[in-house]
């Protein structure tokens, strides 16, 4: 029989024209889509795929089977809705994801509220950074995501999925207690030109945008280290090793031996949004949530 996720691989290795930009799409591995449609022309005991130097394209009888999953996948998503809608508050599963300071402090809240009055619900969470899962939400794999990017970076998130504005998320900058700058109640970038700086993984998106920020007030930050964990980020500022610029989101717990400043206007700042899939329609359970998320957000903001 046919693989439904198999067939949701080709349908995107066909309409993105390559393997990697399919897998980046999934947030798969490029070896693992080659995997599925090589399992998809064995099943089928067709060839489903032409490579040549312009790309990949399907063959007559991958083009065949592409249309018909297109009508499948419609199917299934159109059956969930539905489904869904019977089965409203009552039961079912809410698939969530959520970048990590936000799971940490708006999701626990939410989930917490949805499940006192709704037990009958089962819910999951995964986590990961918002790149990584808003791909994996328009592929249907969750129902609702949280997710953040920075003002004017160019291309959204966003693209194909509905979106709820949460929050504004400030980033500001950790000093050591002892610090000369920890005097002043409000700082620049510039003023941090000669610092050593502790940030998150290079690959990641507060780390792009901290170092995009530096370069356009026209200096290249000296990072000395470099941890997901904001904590740790924390513990590293602490002993004076550097200073680091932090989101409001991963300041709701700061040490004592840290100086939390604010940065001039314009300061960055994170667009937090609740996402969901624009596909057949929003589930009960999805819709809820999002309300949930909102009083969350707002009552947060207004602390």
């Amino acid at each position: 029989m046919l693989n439904v996720q198999r067939l949701r691989v080709l349908r995107e290795v066909a309409a993105r024209g390559s393997f990697s930009a399919a897998a980046d799409s999934l947030s798969y591995t490029q070896s693992a889509v080659s995997q599925a449609v090589a399992t998809l022309e064995a099943e089928t005991g067709a060839k489903l795929i032409e490579r040549d130097r312009k790309g990949v394209r399907p063959t007559p009888a991958g083009a065949t089977l592409v249309a018909h999953a297109d009508a499948i996948l419609s199917r299934i998503e159109a059956a969930e809705a539905e489904l869904n809608s019977i089965l409203g508050l009552h039961g079912g599963l809410l698939r969530m994801a959520s970048f990590p300071t936000a799971g940490n402090t708006l999701m626990p809240l939410a989930i917490a509220r949805f499940s006192a009055a709704h037990p009958e619900v089962e819910l999951t969470l995964a986590e990961g950074e918002p790149e990584e899962i808003a791909p994996r939400l328009r592929a249907g794999e969750f129902d609702l995501a949280l997710l953040f990017e920075f003002h004017h970076m160019g291309d959204s998130l966003g693209r194909g999925l509905r979106e709820v504005d949460l929050l504004e998320d400030p980033m500001h900058v950790a000093l050591p207690a002892g610090h000369a700058l920890a005097r002043k109640h409000e700082l620049s970038l510039e003023d941090l030109r000669d610092e050593a700086w502790v940030q998150t993984s290079a690959s990641s998106a507060c780390a792009r945008h901290v170092v995009r920020l530096c370069h356009a007030t026209g200096f290249d930050p000296i990072v000395s280290f470099e941890s997901d964990d904001y904590q740790t980020v924390q513990g590293l500022v602490a002993a004076g090793v550097g200073v680091a610029l932090i989101p409001a989101l991963a300041l709701t717990s700061v040490r004592d031996d840290v100086v939390v400043r604010s940065l001039t206007k314009p300061a960055p700042m994170r667009r937090v949004v609740a996402a969901t899939s624009r596909g057949a329609g929003i589930a009960p359970a999805a819709a809820e949530m999002l309300e949930l998320l909102q009083q969350v957000a707002a009552d947060y903001t207004s602390r």
